[in-house]
C-alpha cells in the first residue's frame, strides 16, 4: 500500500529569515518595544532579502524573565508596549515617561521595568477611565474584550488576584479563589474589577500595537514566525483556569507529576523542569478544545509557529512531583498523530515547525514524517563526530529549517572560540576554510543547505561573540538581556545587506512569489 500523505505540507519554498526577540531592539524605554526601531529592523530584513522574522514567545514573562515561562499562553508581554505611542494617543504625558528614560540602553533590567513600566500602563488605563468616550488608537476596547473573552477574562482576574496576594502563586491563595470556577463566585471578583479591567486594557494596547507592526511586516513581505512552548508554567492563568486539563491532585490542585527530560550525556540527573503535565485523555475527550483555542490565538499573532519540544507529542518524560531530580521519571505516551489530525481539521492552513532537536527515537521520527512538519537542524551541533551526524549539511532534509545556532546557543563566534580543537578542525576541513570568518562561513553554509528555510540570529549577522548570546539554558538569571544599538544595525544595513541579498538570490531564498502565494491561502 502507498504511504499515507503527511497531514501538513506547507514549506514548499526556499527562503531565509532572522532570529531576534523584540526585547533586544533599541529604545529609550529600557527594552525593545513595538516602535520605529522595529520598523527599521523590518526595512533591513526587506533590503537584505529576508522573508521571515522569527521571535521567541511574546507572552507575559514570570520568574526568571524567560519567554518560555509565562503567566499566560494567550496574553502578550506588557513590557513590549511602546509608551511613546500612548503619549501620542493622549493616554500618557511626556513627563510620565521620565522613569523609563532613566533605564540603561545596553541591556534589559526586568526588575526595574516591573517597578516602573507596569504602573505606567495602569496610569494609561486610568486616563481612559476618566474619559471613556475618547477615541482610542486601536479600535474599541469593549470590542477587543468581547473578541478575546474566552481567555482574557480569566487572565485579567488571575493577574489582579496575583497582585492582591502580593505575587504569591495561585495554590497559596484562599480556597475561594484557587481556581477560576471558584473565583467567579467570590466577592474579590467585584472588589478587583477595576484592576482586572486594567490588565485587559493593557492587553488591548499590546495587541493593537502588535497588529500595526505585523501589518508593516506584511507590507514588506516579511512573515512572522512565532514560538509556542509545549508546556505551560504551573503559576499561570492557564493552569489556574483549567485545572481539569492537567495532572493535578483533584483535592489540593497540586501537580502529581511534572515535566523534564531524563539523564543523558549532558546531565547525569536529567533536567527537572517542573511544568505540570497535560492530562491528555481529558484534552482528547473535548476534542483538544483548549489546544485549538491556544493555536487559533497564536495564529492571530504570527504567520508560522514553531512548537517547542515536539518529541513530547509522541512520548514525554513524566517525573513524580516530589522528586528532586529527573532520574525517577518514566516515558508516557503523548497524543501523537491524533492531535495533529485534530489541528489540521480545525486549521488546515496551519504553518507549524517542529522543534525536534535532541536524541530522537524512531517513533518520534515517524510522527514527524506523518505530520509533515518541518524539523530543525543546528550547525553548531554538527561537528566533532562522524559523517553520519544529521546536522552536517550533507545530511540535511529539504523539509526543515537550518540554523547556525538558536536562541539557546552561543553565537557562532562564541561557540567556535570555546569549542574543542577536534570540532574546530572538523569545521575547517568540512567547509575548507581558515576559521577566521567562521560566523559568515556558517551563514553561507545555512544559505547553501538543501533545507528550505534558513534562519540566522541577528547577533551572528553582527559578528558578535558571547556578549550577544540570548540565553544560557540552566542559568536562572541574566538571560534575555542582550540589546543591540541602532548604529550596529545601521552598520549591518550599510555593509552587508547587498551581500546578504546576493546570497539569497544565489541560493534561491528571495521567496517573493512564494510569500504571495502562501499569504493568499
Amino acid at each position: 500500500m502507498p504511504a499515507a500523505s503527511p497531514i501538513f505540507n506547507w514549506l514548499d519554498h526556499r527562503a531565509a529569515g532572522v532570529l531576534v526577540h523584540p526585547t533586544s531592539l533599541p529604545s529609550p524605554h529600557g527594552i525593545g518595544v513595538f516602535d520605529a526601531a522595529a520598523v527599521t529592523l523590518l526595512d533591513f530584513l526587506q533590503a537584505a532579502g529576508f522573508r521571515y522574522w522569527q521571535l521567541c514567545p511574546l507572552g507575559p514573562t514570570g520568574y526568571g524573565d524567560s519567554p518560555y515561562q509565562c503567566f499566560s499562553s494567550f496574553a502578550g508581554n506588557p513590557y513590549l508596549i511602546d509608551p511613546a505611542a500612548l503619549v501620542r494617543a493622549g493616554l500618557l504625558t511626556e513627563p510620565q515617561l521620565a522613569p523609563l528614560q532613566g533605564l540603561r540602553t545596553d541591556h534589559v533590567d526586568f526588575g526595574a521595568l516591573y517597578e516602573r513600566k507596569v504602573p505606567l500602563l495602569f496610569e494609561a488605563h486610568a486616563a481612559w477611565r476618566r474619559t471613556p468616550d475618547r477615541p482610542l488608537p486601536y479600535g474599541e476596547f469593549r470590542d477587543f474584550q468581547a473578541r478575546h473573552h474566552e481567555w482574557l477574562d480569566g487572565y485579567s482576574l488571575f493577574s489582579a488576584l496575583k497582585d492582591h496576594f502580593d505575587g504569591r502563586p495561585w495554590w497559596h491563595w484562599p480556597a475561594e479563589v484557587r481556581s477560576l470556577a471558584a473565583a467567579m463566585n467570590s466577592p474579590l471578583r467585584r472588589e478587583l474589577a477595576v484592576r482586572a479591567e486594567g490588565y485587559a486594557f493593557i492587553q488591548y494596547l499590546f495587541f493593537g500595537q502588535w497588529a500595526q507592526l505585523r501589518a508593516a511586516a506584511a507590507r514588506r513581505e516579511i512573515a512572522i514566525i512565532g514560538d509556542v512552548p509545549i508546556f505551560t508554567a504551573l503559576d499561570s492563568a492557564d493552569v489556574w483556569a483549567n485545572p481539569q486539563l492537567f495532572q493535578l491532585d483533584r483535592r489540593t490542585l497540586r501537580p502529581t507529576r511534572v515535566a523534564g527530560v531524563p539523564p543523558d550525556y549532558f546531565s547525569a540527573d536529567g533536567q527537572l523542569w517542573g511544568n505540570p503535565l497535560y492530562d491528555w485523555p481529558a484534552h482528547q475527550a473535548d476534542g483538544y478544545a483548549w489546544w485549538l483555542g491556544r493555536l487559533r490565538a497564536t495564529f492571530e499573532l504570527y504567520d508560522a509557529v514553531r512548537i517547542d519540544h515536539f518529541r513530547a507529542f509522541d512520548s514525554y518524560w513524566s517525573i513524580p512531583a516530589e522528586a528532586t531530580t529527573a532520574r525517577t521519571g518514566r516515558w508516557e505516551p503523548g497524543p501523537g498523530r491524533h492531535f495533529f489530525a485534530a489541528v489540521h481539521a480545525a486549521m488546515p492552513e496551519s504553518r507549524l515547525i517542529a522543534e525536534d532537536l535532541g536524541d530522537l527515537t524512531p517513533a518520534v521520527l515517524a510522527l514527524r514524517a506523518a505530520t509533515g512538519l518541518p524539523g530543525m537542524a543546528v550547525l553548531q551541533f554538527a561537528f566533532g563526530g562522524g559523517a553520519d551526524n544529521l546536522y552536517l549539511p550533507h545530511n540535511h532534509r529539504a523539509n526543515s529549517v537550518i540554523y547556525p545556532g538558536t536562541h539557546d546557543n552561543d553565537t557562532t563566534l562564541g561557540w567556535y572560540a570555546q569549542a574543542d580543537e577536534k570540532s574546530r578542525d572538523h569545521v575547517r576541513r568540512y567547509f575548507r576554510v581558515s576559521g577566521e570568518e567562521i560566523g559568515w562561513d556558517f551563514i553561507r553554509a545555512a544559505y547553501a543547505s538543501v533545507a528550505r528555510l534558513a534562519v540566522v540570529s541577528l547577533p551572528d549577522l553582527m559578528s558578535l561573540g558571547s556578549e550577544g548570546r540570548f540565553n544560557t539554558p540552566g542559568r536562572s538569571q541574566g538571560n534575555w538581556t542582550w540589546r543591540y544599538r541602532p548604529e550596529q544595525l545601521q552598520a549591518l544595513q550599510t555593509g552587508s545587506s547587498e551581500y546578504l541579498y546576493s546570497l539569497a538570490a544565489l541560493y534561491d531564498r528571495t521567496g517573493h512569489a512564494q510569500f504571495q502565494k502562501s499569504s493568499a491561502t
